[in-house]
C-alpha cells in the first residue's frame, strides 16, 4: 500500500513535529486537535522551525513555503475519512487513546494504518479495540521529531507484515530510521533510558552526589550529549514517572520503583522546563 494522505492527531510538541517531517517529505497532512488554540500553536511552532531552518540555509524560502501548504489543520475527527495512515499524538492515557482508535476505525477507509506516538503503553491492546487489528502499529518518534532520526516501529502480537512493511518504508521516506520492536512495556527506548534516569535521581536522593555532578560524570564520562537529570527536565518529570510506573506494573520488577524524590518533585508540579522548575531552575 502507498501512503499519500496523513493524519497526525494532537498538534503538541510531538504532533507538529510529526506533522512537519511528514509535509517536509511531501506527503498531505492534516493536523487534528480538539482544540484551534493548539492548532494554531502547533502551526506557529512548525513556522518558526521552517524560518530557522531557511536562515540557516538548510532549505529555501519556496521549499518552507510549499511545506507550510501541504498542512491542512481540523478540529473534526471525521476528516480522517479519506487519509491513508493516522498517527496518533495524544495525551498518555489508554481510555484517551482507546476512544480514539474506537472513533478511527468508524471513520477511516478500510486500507487505513492507524498509529500510535506512544512511548509507553501496549500496541497490542490498543489494537484489541478496533475491528483492523492487523492494521495497527506503533511509531515512536524521538523528541525534537525534526532532528532525531530513530522511529521506533512497535508490532502488536497481531500486526501483520503488509503493515509493518508499509511503516517502514513510509519512515524511510521521512529520513528517518526504523528500527523493529516487538510490544513489551518501555519497548527498548524507554526500558533502557528511563531506568537510567530514575537511577541518577537516586544517587541526588541518597546523597552521592548533587545534580551537577551526576550530569557532568555521565557526559564526560560516558560522552553523553546531555546529563540524564537534565534530560529528564527536557522530557518531563510527570511523564519519567508515568512511564517507570508503568515499566514497574508491566513487569512487576523491583528494580523499576520508582524514586521517591520523583514522585515528591512531581507532586510539587516541579515538572522540568515545561514548568519553569525541575532538577533545574528554567526562566
Amino acid at each position: 500500500m502507498t501512503v499519500n494522505k496523513v493524519m497526525v492527531i494532537g498538534a503538541g510538541q510531538m504532533g507538529a513535529g510529526i506533522a512537519q517531517v511528514f509535509a517536509q517529505s511531501s506527503f498531505d497532512v492534516k493536523l487534528n486537535d480538539i482544540s484551534e488554540e493548539s492548532l494554531q500553536k502547533g502551526l506557529a511552532t512548525i513556522e518558526k522551525l521552517l524560518s530557522r531552518n531557511v536562515e540557516k540555509e538548510r532549505m529555501t524560502e519556496n521549499e518552507k513555503q510549499n511545506t507550510l501548504m501541504r498542512i491542512e489543520t481540523t478540529t473534526d475527527l471525521e476528516d480522517a475519512r479519506d487519509c491513508d495512515l493516522v498517527i496518533e499524538a495524544v495525551v498518555e492515557n489508554m481510555e484517551v487513546k482507546s476512544k480514539v482508535f474506537k472513533q478511527l476505525d468508524e471513520i477511516t477507509p478500510k486500507h487505513a494504518i492507524l498509529a500510535t506516538n506512544t512511548s509507553s503503553l501496549p500496541i497490542t491492546d490498543i489494537a484489541a479495540v478496533t475491528n483492523r487489528p492487523t492494521q495497527v502499529i506503533g511509531m515512536h518518534f524521538m523528541n525534537p521529531v525534526p532532528i532525531m532520526k530513530l522511529v521506533e516501529v512497535i508490532r502488536a502480537i497481531q500486526t501483520s507484515d503488509q503493515t509493518y512493511q508499509t511503516i517502514e518504508e513510509t519512515t524511510k521516506q521521512l529520513n528517518k530510521n526504523p528500527v523493529e520492536v516487538n510490544d513489551y512495556p518501555g519497548f527498548v527506548s524507554n526500558r533502557v533510558l528511563m531506568p537510567m534516569i530514575n537511577e541518577a535521581i537516586y544517587t541526588v536522593y541518597e546523597g552521592v552526589a548533587e545534580v551537577e555532578a551526576v550530569d557532568e560524570v555521565m557526559k564526560l564520562g560516558m560522552n553523553h550529549p546531555m546529563g540524564p537529570l537534565q534530560l529528564a527536565d527536557f522530557i518531563g518529570l510527570d511523564t519519567c514517572l508515568y512511564i517507570m510506573e508503568i515499566l514497574h506494573e508491566g513487569f512487576g520488577d523491583s528494580k523499576y520503583r520508582p524514586c521517591p524524590l520523583l514522585r515528591k518533585y512531581v507532586s510539587a508540579g516541579w515538572l522540568g522546563k515545561k514548568s519553569g522548575r525541575g532538577f533545574y531552575v528554567y526562566e
